[in-house]
């Protein structure tokens, strides 16, 4: 088969090697399409320690071809979303069977841009910052993947105003396409909202940011940490303080989800794909690469150019 792998050289080579073959619990796909995401921004980067050459790519749309021991037959054949830990830029790859989510009424290309950021937009509105009807959402990274998401499930909550963050002036008009009632560009942030306060925060940002938004939070508030785009300088926050004004510091960790709870996130993915699937809630999908242009997608969305959510055809 063909896939894509990061070498020793840092770049992406697409190469012939064996096609692999379920373990017990695993499932195998043939990929349609793949999600471009953050995680191979950081593995390139070294943030996450793998051996090379590595076959990146972490969301996989295709149909089941082969089940491994303990994976019931009657799988063979559908069509699924596969969050996986590497492997996705390629045409087979395997996959726990318990995140790899039925997408049978979703395009295949459509069901690549699900992958991570889908679930991961669902649960930091729903599970980890409990937005509730009446509240007020400020999202970092409005434009992006995630963000792009979370307005709508926002929106879905019940939140009565919802302010996005972006990167540069030619992200707004975008951004307000999801829902958002007010769209500032980072260098507006935070002085552009005067003394506004928010009920819940999402910031994948870091570093300075991170400390902004705690001035930002409303009393009984939750910043949720999902990322460190800006640096991964640490945060020192006084809990104290935090304690003084009812206010949360919670983070969110997907990748970790999917190794100590697969079944809890399987089951915030499959109530995430059953609201994409009646169309409460849109991906946009607006750049398409071929598998020999891996390393332009992931330097796009290094760079901050990347809007929405970028797939790479691979069946």
């Amino acid at each position: 088969m063909k896939a894509v792998v990061l070498a020793v050289d840092d770049r992406f080579w697409v190469v012939e090697m064996a096609e692999p073959v379920p373990g017990a619990g695993e499932v195998a796909i043939r990929v349609a399409y793949a999600g471009v995401q953050y995680g191979d921004v950081l593995v390139r980067a070294g943030h996450f320690p793998v051996s090379r050459p590595f076959v990146p790519g972490f969301e996989a749309a295709g149909e089941i071809v082969a089940v491994g021991e303990g994976v019931a037959e009657t799988r063979l054949g559908e069509q699924v979303a596969a969050l996986v830990g590497g492997g996705a830029y390629a045409e087979v790859v395997t996959a726990p069977a318990a995140l790899a989510i039925n997408a049978d009424r979703v395009d295949p290309r459509e069901a690549a841009g699900f992958g991570w950021v889908t679930p991961t937009a669902y649960d930091l509105i729903n599970s980890v910052a409990a937005v509730t009807p009446g509240d007020s959402v400020l999202i970092h990274a409005a434009a992006g993947g995630v963000g792009s998401q979370a307005a709508q499930f926002a929106a879905a909550a019940g939140a009565a105003r919802i302010v996005g963050v972006v990167g540069n002036a030619d992200q707004v008009e975008y951004a307000h396409g999801f829902g958002y009632h007010q769209v500032l560009v980072r260098e507006e942030f935070p002085d552009a909202l005067a003394g506004e306060t928010f009920d819940a925060i999402l910031d994948p940002i870091g570093g300075p940011t991170r400390l902004a938004n705690l001035e930002r939070l409303a009393p009984h508030g939750r910043i949720v940490a999902y990322g460190n785009i800006a640096t991964f300088e640490p945060v020192t926050v006084s809990t104290n303080d935090l304690l003084a004004r009812g206010q949360s510091l919670m983070t969110y960790n997907s990748n970790l989800a999917s190794q100590t709870s697969p079944r809890k996130l399987a089951d915030s993915a499959t109530r995430a794909m059953s609201l994409v699937a009646d169309g409460s809630v849109r991906i946009d999908i607006t750049a398409e690469y071929d598998l020999g242009d891996v390393e332009t997608a992931i330097a796009n969305l290094e760079g901050g150019t990347t809007r929405g959510k970028s797939v790479v055809r691979v069946g």
